[in-house]
């Protein structure tokens, strides 16, 4: 399921995500109305973590807040503004978070705002179903971006480099992240466990692929190496192959942007 930001109208989304971000839209001080955008929004995700983005609509939320439907349009107008609403008020806790990181070496910060990134997208993967294709354009969204823009930019990449080194890291967090929040549903979707899936289909393959060693001979010699054994019992083993890719994969992208500011500082061309 992949859901697409912005189908609201814009003027309205726009500044119900900009909300109170200016000194003069603030809320007042005083009593609080029984019912509220933020109120809303709040228990939206709440619905949304608990299970998922399919259970999500305007009903679910009313009858969590012991509402109707129809009370609630009065603050956000359609499904689609909500999910927009909910998908940046949940950034705030990431951004939060990686803002704390931005004064620590390049290097270490870059690499523990990708696992900020990665440890916030499996508490809240309905996240991961929001298309970036069309970004929501919220004020705690790009405080996240503007926290790695941040680090990539003091290290020394001037503009576009810093905007190739995001998109690279943003994207292989995300990615692979989503493989792992899948491979956690998988079991309620579908009633099999994982280790239950490999053995039934590990038998079927030995069966109708018996000259498989021959025909993948590099695969073959991978597993005789060790390359897809479990180091962790205890964590299923999708879990585990997309963490430890992605540290590999973060290793390898930060070793090339470092050799690139160093080849930089050195005056060779990039």
């Amino acid at each position: 399921m992949v859901v697409y930001a912005g189908q609201g109208d814009a003027r309205r989304s726009m500044a119900l995500l900009w909300r109170g971000e200016r000194p003069d839209e603030r809320p007042a001080p005083g009593p609080k109305p029984e019912l509220s955008v933020d109120l809303i929004v709040d228990t939206a995700v709440a619905v949304a973590d608990e299970h998922g983005m399919a259970a999500l609509s305007m009903r679910a939320v009313a009858e969590r807040l012991g509402r109707s439907a129809m009370s609630l349009y009065t603050y956000v107008a359609s499904k689609n503004e909500l999910i927009d609403l909910m998908y940046d008020h949940a950034f705030a806790e990431l951004a939060d978070a990686v803002e704390g990181e931005t004064e620590r070496p390049w290097r270490t910060a870059a690499t523990a705002w990708a696992e900020h990134l990665w440890r916030f997208s499996l508490r809240h993967p309905w996240t991961l179903q929001v298309s970036h294709a069309r970004p929501v354009l919220g004020p705690h969204e790009y405080r996240v971006f503007e926290a790695l823009a941040l680090v990539l930019d003091r290290a020394g990449l001037g503009p576009s480099d810093v905007r190739n080194a995001f998109g690279s890291l943003f994207n292989l967090v995300r990615g692979l992240v989503r493989t792992s929040a899948e491979a956690r549903q998988a079991l309620a979707a579908t009633g099999t466990a994982e280790d239950e899936w490999w053995h039934a289909r590990s038998a079927q393959l030995e069966e109708v692929a018996p000259d498989f060693d021959t025909r993948f001979p590099t695969l073959a010699a991978m597993a005789e190496g060790g390359a897809f054994a479990n180091d962790d019992e205890d964590q299923p083993y999708l879990e585990q192959e997309a963490w430890q890719t992605l540290r590999f994969g973060m290793g390898a992208l930060l070793d090339g942007i470092e050799r690139r500011l160093t080849a930089t500082t050195d005056g060779q061309p990039r």
